[in-house]
């Protein structure tokens, strides 16, 4: 679970009775899927962990039996059995959970391209009433006919579960958020986009960010204010990008190299930035990240069998 989250021993417990958990995933192609019991523990999904995977998967957790408490930004989820918690990776959280049973749901975001603004209102919230009951029932059929499923099912699975979280999330998100709000976060999700396919661009300014989404710059730097600033945000983007690249082993590229093609005018600015938002240098964060990954890779299952970080790398 190092790519999704830091998981330890609730306060109290006695490290030597061990941690006996089972976590049975099933890979569709577009979702993965996870049968998954656990005793008692605490999870938590570190900024670190943003800034060292890309992964902002939406996640779905239909509990069959135990609790969950999920924090995020001060606000706590409570799931109870029956219920069906929906959030995303992109976001850090923390909680803890008693022994547990659940079904969990991983899917990347793009799958909801169309509509992720809206279901980006309902984030870290607990379904309830009929919507989760039906929502439930689906899942636990789908759950049911894993083992049958044959490779050209997988397709039709992945598209219709997503239909189907959709018809029961969208009452919630229409009631959740205003409509100026929604138009709010529909204009923030085409900014990431933008932004994110113009890293490598050294001179992505403000006007051509207001040209490509059709807006006035007043009204850009109003909707950026909370994140500092327009020029702050495309920074801090290039910044998390650099660093997933640092770390991963497969990128040869010099520092020097990663830090022009994520549009830093100079090795020396980035550097500096770089350290600035992390408390770190690049060097520093290549060496360490690909000694902690080195030694996991050490640990993983061998080449013929891809672990589950893989498959949710490797989800489209």
């Amino acid at each position: 679970m190092q790519a999704i989250e830091e998981v330890s021993l609730p306060e109290g417990a006695d490290p030597s009775a061990g941690f006996i958990a089972d976590h049975t995933a099933w890979n569709l192609g577009g979702m993965l899927i996870v049968q998954q019991n656990a005793p008692a523990h605490r999870y938590s999904r570190t900024v670190e962990q943003l800034r060292s995977n890309a992964l902002d998967h939406w996640y779905v957790v239909l509990l069959r039996t135990g609790q969950m408490w999920t924090s995020v930004d001060g606000q706590v989820a409570i799931n109870r059995p029956k219920g069906i918690h929906f959030a995303s990776l992109g976001q850090s959280f923390s909680g803890r959970a008693t022994r547990t049973q659940a079904l969990i749901l991983y899917i990347p975001r793009d799958l909801f391209e169309a509509t992720s603004v809206a279901l980006d209102s309902v984030s870290n919230l607990v379904l309830s009433g009929n919507s989760a009951i039906l929502l439930a029932d689906y899942l636990s059929s789908v759950e049911a006919r894993l083992p049958d499923l044959a490779a050209e099912d997988l397709p039709f699975v992945v598209n219709a579960t997503r239909d189907m979280i959709l018809a029961c999330l969208d009452p919630l998100a229409a009631e959740s958020s205003a409509s100026d709000q929604l138009a709010n976060m529909a204009l923030t999700e085409r900014a990431r986009r933008f932004v994110q396919s113009k890293l490598s661009v050294k001179k992505l300014t403000p006007g051509d960010m207001a040209r490509a989404l059709g807006v006035s710059r007043t009204r850009l730097y109003q909707l950026f204010e909370p994140s500092g600033g327009v020029l702050h945000y495309v920074q801090k983007r290039r910044l998390y990008a650099a660093h997933v690249a640092l770390g991963d082993p497969a990128d040869n590229r010099r520092i020097n190299d990663i830090a022009e093609d994520m549009g830093f005018a100079s090795a020396a600015s980035f550097s500096r930035s770089f350290s600035k938002e992390f408390g770190y240098s690049p060097r520093e964060t290549r060496n360490k990240l690909q000694v902690l990954r080195s030694y996991h890779a050490r640990q993983a299952p061998s080449p013929e069998q891809a672990s589950f970080t893989e498959w949710l790398k490797m989800l489209e």
